[in-house]
């Protein structure tokens, strides 16, 4: 089997208005992207990026399917065309990948040598997707700890744009600030001591770049060419 992936191409992210976010990209990611929580219910909620503030709308890939210069990408994005079917509970994992990139064209790229082995590129994807599940049960602990003390609430964002309809996006939560504030200094301390403290105040500030999407998106809709 060989696949032939596009070479920066991010147009098959191009209809996704968040993606997942682990713990370890906060402090990148915040410096771009507002960062919410998202799931059927706080035992269930994950990290987020939110890359737009319509529904199917990403406002950081452009026509041709290239991604914002100079701003972080998700690696959940990165992984492709790799991605991850998690066996149970353990580090086990299964790679699967998107049919769309498979091309059996000698020049395409092998994912297996002719002895049957992990091709150097697969070894590599294999190695990343390792990671980032290591990084998915981690970020799964501070959200226990996040659910567990009752931190987090629902949000909805209703954004005033002069010259345009109201926008408004739902179905999200964010860090009670207040609550956050009022916990005892023994449960600030475990907070603080897991590391998910600080990744709380980096989610917190990075609510901020909720005005620098809705700029972004008020400029491409006004027909501005490119991303930038």
């Amino acid at each position: 089997m060989r696949i032939r992936p596009v070479p920066g191409g991010y147009a098959f992210a191009r209809n996704v208005n968040s993606v997942p976010l682990v713990g370890s990209e906060f402090a990148a990611a915040a410096c771009h992207f507002p960062i919410v929580f998202a799931g059927g219910s706080p035992e269930q909620m994950m990290p987020a990026a939110l890359l737009g503030l319509s529904q199917d709308e990403n406002l950081f890939v452009d026509a041709e399917g290239r991604w914002a210069e100079d701003v972080y990408v998700p690696a959940f994005l990165r992984r492709y065309p790799f991605v991850v079917a998690e066996n149970g509970e353990g580090e086990d994992f299964t790679v699967c990948v998107d049919e769309a990139v498979i091309d059996e064209a000698d020049d395409a790229m092998p994912l297996f040598d002719a002895d049957g082995n992990d091709s150097e590129m697969l070894q590599h994807a294999i190695a990343f997707l390792g990671e980032y599940q290591k990084d998915v049960r981690r970020t799964r602990e501070f959200m226990e700890l996040f659910a567990h003390h009752k931190l987090l609430v629902e949000k909805v964002i209703r954004l005033e744009r002069p010259g345009n309809e109201p926008a408004t996006l739902s179905g999200f939560s964010v860090i009670d600030e207040m609550r956050l504030n009022t916990l005892g200094a023994k449960t600030l301390q475990k907070l603080a001591r897991s590391g998910a403290l600080g990744l709380a105040y980096v989610h917190l500030m990075s609510l901020s770049n909720v005005q620098r999407l809705s700029a972004r998106m008020d400029r491409k809709h006004q027909g501005a060419h490119g991303l930038h």
